[in-house]
């Protein structure tokens, strides 16, 4: 519904806005001395070859001729349509208004003929690239019942031989510093009472300890 007002809204005014300037221009026409029938065929000689042009803009908005003629037949319409408006005496135009309408029928039919026959610039296509050669596959018998061929192995390197691996020493555990204080304390006494080294059983036995942690004392203080 709203879409049908406006387009007869938009009808109307185009249909007024046609009247107006087709009456403008027939009056400088008749004022310039083209009375009778030709008076009217000037309005439409510059609405059709403003139409020309502009269907010619439409389909090329690069076409120099097209905007040229389009900008000749617009400026004869506002041009016709400012005249009549009192900024000139219809009862005396001048020379120069007279010539241009006597001269506008040859130079409408020039534009229109230009505007009709003149090809259209198309954009050529572009050319589809070539497509790169690819590497042949050798064809695959689906047939065959043999098995898949077999590929040639890639050469075993000689690797050097490793070098074995030298196990480090053992090293003797961390023992707490009281404990290896009072373990101390054993093999002096131990030593002082008989001349000789605590044999690492006796200290096992005085100590109450797991066997790796009194060897671990004993490599602390040298016991044989």
């Amino acid at each position: 519904m709203n879409r049908s007002i406006r387009l007869d809204a938009v009808l109307i005014q185009a249909v007024i806005a046609g009247a107006l300037s087709f009456s403008h221009l027939h009056d400088l026409a008749d004022a310039a001395g083209q009375s009778g029938w030709k008076a009217w065929a000037y309005p439409i000689s510059v609405d059709l070859l403003l139409v020309a042009a502009w269907r010619r803009l439409r389909t090329s908005r690069r076409d120099r001729a097209a905007w040229a003629w389009f900008v000749i037949a617009l400026f004869a319409s506002l041009g016709a349509n400012i005249a009549t408006a009192g900024l000139l005496d219809l009862a005396n135009v001048p020379a120069w208004l007279r010539i241009v309408v006597a001269g506008w029928p040859a130079l409408a039919f020039l534009g229109g003929t230009l505007l009709v026959h003149t090809p259209t610039e198309t954009t050529p296509a572009p050319v589809p690239a070539a497509p790169e050669p690819t590497e042949e596959v050798p064809a695959v018998d689906l047939h065959r019942t043999d098995s898949t061929p077999e590929l040639p192995e890639p050469a075993a390197q000689e690797l050097p031989a490793a070098e074995p691996a030298q196990e480090p020493a053992p090293l003797p555990a961390s023992v707490p510093p009281a404990l290896l204080d009072h373990a101390r304390k054993l093999a002096d006494h131990h030593r002082a009472t008989t001349g000789s080294p605590l044999p690492v059983a006796n200290l096992r036995a005085q100590l109450g300890l797991p066997a790796p942690v009194v060897e671990s004392i004993a490599a602390h203080l040298q016991l044989a």
